[in-house]
């Protein structure tokens, strides 16, 4: 076999990015599609082509000409589709971030511990050439021992109403910074302290400011706003540096690394990073997840880029820090 069919249970806006990504990947065939909304469920059904419409995910796991499914649902419903899916033989890619509660996490892990299909969680950050090239950098020495690392993820408030109903910014997305600090040390985090700002009194507050200590001494600040102006001309304002005995290194996505000025929307960054639309599906870190995916699933062997363990380490973290925000105190890992 040289292509997975592979099966997408969940098709939110992001579900239907998955969808985008895995139609421009040569080793997977989109071969099934999954929601509780009907009419979502023809629209996308058409416009992919795909016959094999499901509201159940489990019809979908039951179906033996599907090899691997992504799951792209809220994430307080990871972990059962996770489980089942993974005791059906299929191979399965789950969206970060990988459960609500390390408790969860643990039994997702467990249900992979000897199961037929592999186990990849999506923390896409991984697959950005720019944290892979820090991440080389550090390993060979290059800037000494991590003493400080520092972060900024922030998007424009019109993307976040809908999002903020459902998840915060700090396990929301300071989760992609967590892990890839976690990935960058080899450390551990040990303590969190975290604040947190409401602007719209919607049902999780805006803005996440979050600092970590390291097991080795190490400390860590992360900025997380959610509500930057309406009109801010790109979609993230992405960066992170590390200071070592050594040197440093200073990571800078977005903000902007492409600049388009036209007549009718004045200044304006794309994403060129994570999915970038081009000839009708998306490519870039989300293309080289799956690939990566496809690839371990086809050799039968576990991926390491991004374990289900290290997804639980920072999930761990973030859950630390909003618990921190709620009660103003450091709270021990």
């Amino acid at each position: 076999m040289d292509r997975l069919r592979i099966g997408v249970i969940g098709l939110g806006w992001f579900g239907e990015i998955h969808c985008d990504a895995i139609i421009g990947t040569p080793s997977l065939e989109l071969a099934s599609l999954c929601t509780r909304t009907e009419g979502r469920l023809e629209e996308l059904g058409k416009k992919y082509g795909v016959k094999k419409l499901h509201k159940d995910y489990k019809d979908m796991l039951a179906d033996p000409d599907i090899d691997a499914v992504s799951i792209t649902t809220m994430w307080d419903q990871h972990t059962d589709i996770t489980i089942d899916a993974l005791k059906a033989g299929k191979h399965v890619f789950l969206e970060k971030p990988m459960a609500s509660t390390v408790a969860d996490c643990e039994k997702i892990i467990a249900a992979s511990k000897g199961a037929k299909g592999i186990l990849q969680i999506g923390h896409i950050v991984r697959f950005n050439p720019r944290y892979r090239a820090a991440k080389k950098a550090i390993s060979e020495g290059a800037i000494g021992k991590i003493l400080s690392l520092s972060s900024r993820r922030n998007i424009p408030a019109a993307w976040t109403p809908e999002i903020l109903n459902k998840i915060g910014p700090i396990v929301g997305d300071a989760i992609h910074d967590t892990d890839i600090m976690l990935w960058l040390t080899g450390d551990t985090i040990v303590s969190a302290y975290a604040q947190t700002t409401d602007m719209r009194g919607l049902k999780y507050p805006d803005i996440g400011q979050t600092m970590y200590r390291f097991k080795s001494g190490a400390t860590a600040t992360l900025e997380t706003v959610w509500c930057m102006p309406e009109h801010t001309p790109f979609d993230i304002d992405e960066r992170m540096t590390v200071i070592g005995t050594e040197g440093l290194i200073h990571i800078q996505d977005t903000f902007p690394n492409l600049g388009i000025v036209t007549k009718t929307t004045g200044v304006r960054s794309p994403d060129t990073t994570y999915w970038p639309e081009f000839d009708g599906y998306r490519g870039g870190a989300l293309r080289e997840e799956f690939l990566y995916f496809a690839d371990c699933a086809l050799r039968g062997i576990q991926p390491t880029v991004s374990t289900p363990v290290d997804a639980m380490r920072a999930l761990e973290a973030t859950l630390a820090a909003e618990e921190s925000a709620r009660t103003g105190q450091v709270v021990k890992i």
